[in-house]
């Protein structure tokens, strides 16, 4: 007798799908249902107080504190202040330029985050090299024309973008060459960078800040003096690329021994065995701890105001104190929070899909 095979029956639907992923991690037992039951319940409410209190009953409209009637957020104190937050305080008349820095600094890194934007290198070597000075020109003044406006009078996300863009560029070539220097042969170079390392390491931010601001101009010659901008991007820089170097060296470290035996065996010289083979491999295995790295100088721009720089933290705290405005705190600190968490996440997000895109096989 020829036995015929009937086809599979497919699984019963409660154990795929969404379904299944809950009977399987959320009800999968009498214990496991109550918990999950009480915690979303208590999630929910949550959920809803926040945004009643933000969206639902806040109020949008407005340019004094009377307009701030309901029982929810005042956005208009936000409203209000936005030009301060953005822009601390440049002259109003002048306030196209740091528009015009915002502008194009968003159109520069669209165009190096496309994928297939021709011309990309050139395009990255400008923003290295030469849009910094047109913006510091276009900023300060003093050419073309332009009024001179004071760094003591920039404020707001305009401070946070400029320490935190400047101490990226820099710290990650800097930190380059200090890793390849403690990994150096040449005892010398090795030991001043060890040295370097570890000292600018072992310091908080805010006392290299502190030294920046008052320290510094004590070392420059009679007659001589930077601003305050200067000097806390200075620190910045010095502190940031410490850390960068203990990353590459990492970096560097998990290179597997072959090769560089490889680019012995092919006759390269050191600097084209680093760069051409190296190092690319060293940078995209760091990639997760390099953007880290970056956050959290990002975030640690909000402590120059230690030193009397109002960046967009700063605003919110001298806004905060404005008579006429009292007991908006919370309305403050959350538009902060949000805007230290756009570029935050932005940045995150971006080398997840630079790692997804450089993946080659290594990744567990």
């Amino acid at each position: 007798m020829k036995h015929e095979f009937q086809p599979d029956l497919p699984p019963p639907a409660n154990t795929v799908g969404f379904v299944g992923w809950l009977r399987k991690n959320l009800f999968n037992g009498l214990i496991n249902s109550v918990i999950t039951i009480v915690l979303a319940y208590l999630a929910i409410s949550a959920i809803w107080g926040i945004v009643n209190w933000a969206l639902i009953n806040a109020d949008w409209v407005g340019t004094t504190r009377d307009a701030c009637s309901r029982e929810g957020a005042c956005w208009v104190f936000i409203s209000v202040r936005w030009e301060q937050f953005m822009y601390g305080f440049y002259p109003e008349a002048e306030l196209w330029r740091p528009r015009l820095f915002y502008a194009t600094l968003a159109i520069l890194i669209a165009l190096l985050a496309y994928e297939k934007t021709p011309k990309r290198l050139w395009i990255g070597l400008f923003a290295i090299v030469v849009y910094p000075f047109l913006m510091a020109g276009l900023l300060y003044g003093d050419v073309a024309g332009l009024e001179v406006v004071e760094t003591h009078r920039w404020g707001g996300l305009l401070v946070t973008l400029i320490i935190a863009l400047v101490g990226i560029v820099a710290s990650l070539p800097i930190g380059i060459v200090l890793a390849l220097g403690r990994r150096s042969d040449m005892p010398i170079i090795r030991s001043l960078c060890t040295v370097y390392i570890e000292v600018w390491r072992g310091v908080p931010l805010i006392t290299v800040l502190f030294m920046a601001s008052v320290m510094l101009p004590l070392f420059l010659s009679e007659g001589s003096e930077t601003n305050k901008l200067i000097r806390a991007l200075i620190g910045v820089i010095m502190f940031s690329s410490a850390y960068m170097a203990e990353v590459i060296r990492g970096g560097l470290q998990a290179i597997p021994k072959g090769q560089y035996e490889a680019a012995d065996a092919l006759g390269l010289s050191y600097w084209k065995k680093v760069g051409l083979i190296i190092l690319p491999q060293a940078l995209k295995i760091t990639i997760p701890s390099i953007v880290n790295t970056f956050i959290g100088l990002f975030k640690d721009t909000s402590l120059v105001l230690i030193i009397g720089m109002f960046d967009v933290l700063g605003i919110g705290q001298s806004a905060n104190t404005d008579p006429d405005w009292l007991g908006f705190a919370i309305e403050s600190y959350v538009f902060v929070a949000l805007v230290f968490w756009v570029f935050c996440f932005g940045m995150s997000r971006y080398s997840i899909w630079l790692e997804n895109k450089l993946h080659t096989g290594h990744k567990r």
